[in-house]
Order: structure tokens, then C-alpha cells, then sequence
């Protein structure tokens, strides 16, 4: 593949455009990888939908166009994840609970440390903190 490109984006859908099959365009006929990280898509309401789509740039560069025609606004993941310092009592709840292991323990320290080029967004860590020390924004 050349010049391969991965990203993060943000689907927005309108209640009109819900029935469209986009996902499966994006795979068959722009040659493109999809990995849903979440999604909130009902019948006949507007939806949303967080993917990581990786491809060759210019079948990315045109899968994002296609997406675009279709009335779908399409947005670069902008999360914000934090972790209160204040609030964290370094427990490690959040640790056992984290897919791709964005949240760690410090061995010396034995303090939660958080890697965010790891995080997919999951939101698993704020649920999963007794003392809510994590917040995670997607949209």
C-alpha cells in the first residue's frame, strides 16, 4: 500500500441518511480498513458513529469525499481525556479495565499513568474509576 494513512474520524448522521450502507462502501469499493470504536445509530433518528479508517491516501481522501456527499459530516476524533490528579487516588481500577493498555501502573511509582496515543476512546476507564478521576469526550 502506498502512502498509507490512518485516522481517526467522527461520522455524524441525520435521521434521513441512518439507512445508508456507507460503511460497506467504504470497504468495497474504496479499498479502505474499518474499525469501529463506537457507535450510536437508530432507525429514523440522527446517529453517530467513531471509526479509526486506515487505506491508501488516495482511496482515504476519497472515501472521506464519498462520505461527504452523502450528507454525512465527517469530523477528526478530537477527544479530550483527562485524568484529575486532585481526585486520583492511583488505585489502578481503571488499568485492569483498559483495552489497549493507554492506562498503566508505574512499577516505582505505583502511580496510574496514561498514555493517550494509545486510548481509543472506549470511555471503559470512566466507568470503571471508583472515584471518577477520568473523563473522556468523544463528540
Amino acid at each position: 500500500m502506498e502512502n498509507p494513512v490512518a485516522k481517526k474520524i467522527v461520522i455524524h448522521y441525520a435521521a434521513e441518511n441512518v439507512d445508508q450502507p456507507v460503511i460497506y462502501e467504504l470497504v468495497k469499493k474504496y479499498d479502505l480498513v474499518v474499525n469501529i470504536l463506537k457507535a450510536r445509530i437508530l432507525p429514523k433518528r440522527d446517529g453517530v458513529i467513531v471509526l479509526e479508517l486506515s487505506g491508501g491516501k488516495e482511496n482515504f481522501d476519497q472515501g472521506i469525499r464519498y462520505l461527504k456527499e452523502k450528507g454525512l459530516r465527517v469530523e477528526p476524533l478530537s477527544k479530550n481525556v483527562t485524568q484529575n490528579t486532585d481526585r486520583c487516588v492511583h488505585c489502578g481500577a481503571c488499568t485492569a479495565f483498559c483495552p489497549t493498555g493507554a492506562l498503566s501502573i508505574d512499577k516505582e511509582t505505583m502511580k496510574v499513568s496514561f498514555n493517550v496515543e494509545r486510548c481509543n476512546g472506549c470511555e471503559v476507564c470512566v466507568t470503571a474509576c471508583p472515584v471518577r478521576a477520568m473523563e473522556v469526550n468523544l463528540f
